[in-house]
């Protein structure tokens, strides 16, 4: 029987704000809060709201039938948290159905994967953190920024602990094979892989408004004929976007949503279902590995991260960036790594990116991408001041991680003394009161008899 895995990801970019050189070492602020507020609450009210409303509808006009899978990043939440608190709301409703599932991912959206294995399973971890805070789920399956992907970060996910991950169905990695079955990873065979179908998938997110498409108009129907026709032994059909598909890529007034809502209601006359990767990880079997040398992604005709390491700005910016990726682990300031999960997002690098892209993209405040470039370097260099200037310079990272691993051994032998001086003060103001109680209910000791005189 076939089943359609439907997955949507929700991520918003931090917009960095115009930071000049002369501003290194006295501004440490870097972001644009009003672009930050004011893009998110666009989208929230133009794509999320209207979207997961309809997703919401969907489950409980069809019961426990229809499921659906989301990731969110660490870095959009809390842009949400800030802006539009609502989408979260509506989310933890939809949790609620227990027709939903959240998948893990870097918490920063960004590019840990490609520099540093720790630096990777923190950012991770982090973010699984945050899911199980909103949602009480522990995320079982792991989904990489962009869908990155290769056989060494298999290999993490798997020594994380995952039982799955998604990536992406290129043609240059599965040759002849679909997309349609269930695979795993080349060197950590207990990882399972799902892969989008890429055509179905950008059916929806890139072609679905475009009048001159050669499918265009696009109807419910039709689509899930065409996976209904699909061989009956490719059962595991991937459609994996971002949410903002739905009515930002393509606009509400394309009917977008008439077409999502008509899905659930086409397939069950298919006799097709639907499924979570949890799912599909623990109930389906893997018909073999795929190997994945090079890294992959779901962006540009390449589907590889030459998007964002491409050039030589991009490698000196991401390699400058990853150069105190230790030291910023071994300091762990609430600050720093709050700026560090923002100066990690990929959408940082995809801005300073000079190939062409048959995916429109927009610079925010750049004019070029020497521009990105300029800007980010300024940022980053301020940042790393900052790090440095933590601790001193000439201590290597092995040498400051002693030292602060001596001085939280320190901290934590103080705090349990501090808890026993509370612990037995606690049993001494008990004892005292003990006694204070004993002594007001004990009887007063009788004064002896005077003896009569004798007359």
């Amino acid at each position: 029987m076939k089943t359609i895995c439907l997955y949507f990801e929700i991520h918003q970019i931090i917009h960095l704000k115009r930071y000049r050189f002369f501003d290194i070492g006295t501004d440490h602020y870097y972001y644009d809060d009003y672009e930050n507020e004011r893009s998110i609450s666009d989208i929230a009210e133009r794509s999320y709201m209207p979207a997961l409303n309809v997703l919401h509808d969907m489950i409980r006009d069809n019961g426990k039938y229809f499921k659906v899978a989301f990731s969110l990043s660490g870095t959009g939440i809390e842009q949400l948290e800030m802006h539009a608190p609502q989408v979260l709301e509506k989310l933890q409703q939809l949790n609620e159905t227990g027709c939903v599932e959240f998948l893990a991912e870097p918490y920063s959206h960004g590019l840990s994967s490609l520099a540093n294995e720790e630096c990777f399973a923190i950012d991770v971890k982090k973010q699984v953190k945050k899911i199980e805070e909103y949602f009480g789920q522990t995320p079982k399956v792991l989904r990489n920024s962009s869908l990155i992907y290769s056989d060494d970060i298999g290999g993490q996910a798997a020594a994380m602990g995952f039982k799955g991950m998604l990536t992406e169905g290129a043609k240059h990695v599965l040759g002849w094979k679909s997309p349609h079955y269930v695979y795993n990873c080349a060197i950590a065979p207990n990882l399972k892989l799902l892969l989008r179908d890429v055509e179905l998938s950008d059916d929806i997110s890139l072609r679905f408004n475009d009048s001159e498409w050669e499918g265009y108009p696009l109807f419910a129907d039709s689509y899930i004929d065409r996976i209904a026709n699909f061989p009956e032994e490719e059962q595991v059909i991937n459609i994996f976007m971002e949410l903002s598909a739905l009515g930002i890529a393509q606009p509400l007034s394309s009917n977008i949503l008439e077409f999502i809502k008509a899905l659930p209601a086409c397939a069950k006359e298919k006799g097709i279902t639907f499924s979570t990767p949890t799912e599909i990880c623990l109930k389906m079997n893997s018909v073999g590995s795929v190997d994945v040398p090079d890294t992959l992604s779901w962006v540009d005709e390449e589907r590889d991260v030459s998007c964002w390491l491409g050039n030589a700005m991009q490698r000196e910016a991401f390699n400058k960036l990853y150069s105190i990726a230790d030291r910023v682990r071994i300091a762990n300031d609430p600050h720093i790594n709050q700026d560090w999960d923002y100066l990690q997002a990929s959408n940082n690098f995809r801005f300073m990116t000079t190939k062409p892209s048959n995916v429109g993209l927009d610079r925010g405040i750049y004019s070029d991408p020497f521009d990105a470039f300029t800007n980010y370097m300024n940022i980053l260099g301020d940042f790393m001041s900052r790090v440095n200037s933590l601790y001193p310079v000439d201590i290597d990272n092995d040498e400051l991680e002693n030292l602060l691993t001596t001085i939280r051994n320190q901290g934590d032998e103080i705090a349990m003394k501090d808890k026993e001086i509370l612990r037995l003060q606690t049993k001494l103001e008990k004892m005292q009161k003990t006694e204070e109680k004993a002594a007001a209910k004990k009887p007063a000791a009788k004064k002896p008899a005077k003896k009569e005189e004798k007359a």
